[in-house]
């Protein structure tokens, strides 16, 4: 079994079991991005390019959703919208957490 070290930020919460809802932990984001998160991240490992960390709510958030705009630019900015829509159903918000890894924290 591979170990990849992720940075996670202090105050987010931990990781839920499989199956449970989704609480913003970022784990799954951190450890490689999702098939979407790897066309905006133009990436396949390291953390999802478009992960934002909510100060406020103290969680992290999918960025194709909450910050549709910021994550694709001020040229493609028009298109946030229809990011923010499809995002939704392509990463299966609110379903529930799909991460079969295991976390661990000093």
């Amino acid at each position: 079994m591979a170990h990849q070290v992720i940075h996670i930020h202090p105050a987010a919460p931990h990781q839920p079991a499989e199956g449970a809802p989704c609480n913003g932990c970022g784990v799954c984001c951190l450890a490689e991005p999702c098939p979407l998160g790897r066309v905006i991240s133009r990436k396949r490992v390291g953390a999802c390019g478009a992960l934002r960390w909510d100060d406020a709510q103290k969680r992290y958030r999918c960025g194709a959703i909450s910050d549709a705009a910021g994550v694709l630019g001020p040229r493609w900015a028009w298109t946030a919208p229809l990011l923010r829509r499809l995002a939704r159903r392509w990463i299966a918000a609110g379903i529930g957490c799909d991460a079969s890894l295991e976390s661990m924290r000093p």
